[in-house]
């Protein structure tokens, strides 16, 4: 019995081993997977709603902040992973910021930004504070299906901002009892009080060509000194692709 048994476990080792050494068990390994026609989605259209984390209870936020973002990317997949891949790009990234009954002091000659309610005299219905960005940004990718783009994927990652402009919408100008006045509409702008630059952490989850995605900005949004220490953070849908 122990010879049978000692003769079953050599033949079954010889065999194992001429597999592996078989020229023709090598010609069926999978060969590596052809990157060059990838969906690397190189286009990002980031639509989402934007808050101030820390507003000061003096001021007036109302209506629908929104956040409209821009990317074109490359994407440069690992050679030892193609489901894990860099991408890094370039694009505009913009916040409105909106505002009720509400003097944004933009291009005010003081120290510092003033947000002042005027409820009580005659003001402005609405206000948006717009600023956009030049942006670069950068993230760790994951995709289960690396071949179309389908499937699941994920992103983390930063964007580095600089301040292209820094304006002010002011619509529908009303006495205190909301009667209106004039239909016109003014803008100011001016950088003085803003941040030159900024800094983001991003993240991205989803499915095909639709992720959802957050953004937190690690700097302020004012100059030390010069306004409320707010950073903004905005959540909303990505829709990718090329």
């Amino acid at each position: 019995m122990k010879k049978i048994l000692f003769t079953t476990v050599c033949a079954l080792a010889s065999f194992v081993l001429f597999a592996q050494e078989n020229p023709e068990n090598k010609s069926k390994k999978k060969a590596p997977i052809n990157l060059a026609n990838r969906a690397n989605d190189h286009f990002l259209l980031q639509l989402g709603y934007t808050g101030w984390n820390c507003i000061p209870d003096s001021i007036t936020k109302s209506g629908l902040s929104k956040s409209i973002n821009v990317y074109f990317m490359l994407d440069y997949p690992f050679k030892t992973n193609p489901k894990m891949s860099i991408g890094v790009g370039l694009g505009i990234g913009s916040d409105h910021i909106t505002f009720t009954k509400t003097n944004v002091g933009i291009k005010d000659l003081t120290s510092t930004i003033r947000f002042t309610n005027l409820s009580d005299t005659n003001h402005f219905k609405k206000t948006k504070l717009a600023t956009s960005y030049l942006e670069a940004p950068i993230e760790l990718r994951f995709s289960s299906d690396p071949m179309n783009g389908k499937g699941f994927k994920a992103a983390i990652g930063v964007k580095v901002g600089l301040l292209m402009n820094a304006h002010t919408r002011n619509t529908k100008f009303q006495n205190k009892s909301g009667t209106s006045l004039n239909d016109f509409i003014m803008k100011e702008s001016s950088k003085r009080f803003f941040n030159k630059n900024r800094i983001s952490a991003t993240a991205r989850l989803g499915y095909g060509h639709f992720t959802l995605y957050g953004a937190y900005q690690l700097t302020t949004v004012f100059k030390d000194g010069l306004g409320p220490v707010v950073r903004p953070f905005s959540v909303g849908i990505t829709l990718s692709g090329l």
